[in-house]
């Protein structure tokens, strides 16, 4: 992470060629500093940031951009001994994040979604920008989008008797983590969600077979986790059919 003088301000960043190039934020009396003026006093960051996925933002040139590229100017912050109100917060507004991640901000538009927007959690409770990869999972590390997620909710973490082997490929593959048009933030409508993974059989003339039985009656009803069914969709201690 290379340093960044006073023609910061001119370079425009971009998170990866798909994404659209913005500039860094503003902050009005301030002017850019440089990385080693962040180090002083925020060294172990500075130090652990050449592990982060956002390391690999580049400016003009393919220079490494440096804090300010996210924070804003930083020299009224210096000035001031640290000031956190001289300085572009990004834990407090996610609009600092949605500069680069603009797809990101139109998911938080859709009806549910996590409450980033409304400023109840913050793209850092999921994320860590400063270490490591901002996403979490895949690769070898198939639980650790789960993890992330497990960290609030708790109850569905287990371990259970029975449990569902989706959660196994992540939370992810039945919901959406920043925003979806269905409840639950569900990737799917309804039974159309179970059905991309459950195999269904059709035998005969209004018979519809999913793990043998028939369910042509029960597909018309509303949910697969309603009307005392499957409702246990994380897992059971009780039910391989995932009931309570």
């Amino acid at each position: 992470m290379g340093g960044a003088g006073a023609s910061m301000g001119l370079i425009l960043i971009s998170c990866s060629t798909t994404r659209t190039i913005m500039a860094p934020p503003s902050i009005p009396g301030a002017t850019f500093v440089g990385t080693e003026s962040c180090d002083t006093c925020h060294g172990e960051i500075v130090r652990d940031f050449h592990t982060a996925t956002h390391a690999r933002l580049t400016g003009d040139g393919d220079k490494d951009i440096g804090c300010e590229s996210c924070h804003g100017p930083g020299s009224l912050h210096v000035e001031s001994g640290g000031n956190i109100r001289q300085i572009v917060n990004a834990k407090k507004n996610p609009q600092t994040c949605f500069q680069c991640h603009q797809d990101v901000r139109a998911q938080f538009t859709l009806p549910h979604h996590h409450p980033v927007v409304e400023g109840k959690m913050s793209c850092s409770d999921c994320h860590d920008p400063h270490k490591g990869s901002a996403m979490k999972g895949g690769g070898t590390d198939m639980m650790g989008t789960n993890d992330t997620c497990f960290k609030c909710h708790s109850v569905q973490r287990g371990p259970y008797v029975f449990e569902h082997e989706a959660l196994r490929q992540g939370c992810n593959t039945c919901h959406q983590p920043h925003g979806s048009v269905n409840q639950r933030m569900l990737t799917e409508r309804n039974q159309t969600l179970c059905l991309k993974c459950h195999f269904q059989e059709q035998t005969g003339a209004g018979t519809l077979l999913i793990g043998g039985r028939d369910h042509s009656s029960f597909l018309t009803r509303g949910t697969c986790w309603s009307a005392g069914c499957h409702e246990a969709v994380h897992g059971s201690h009780i039910s391989s059919s995932l009931r309570f």
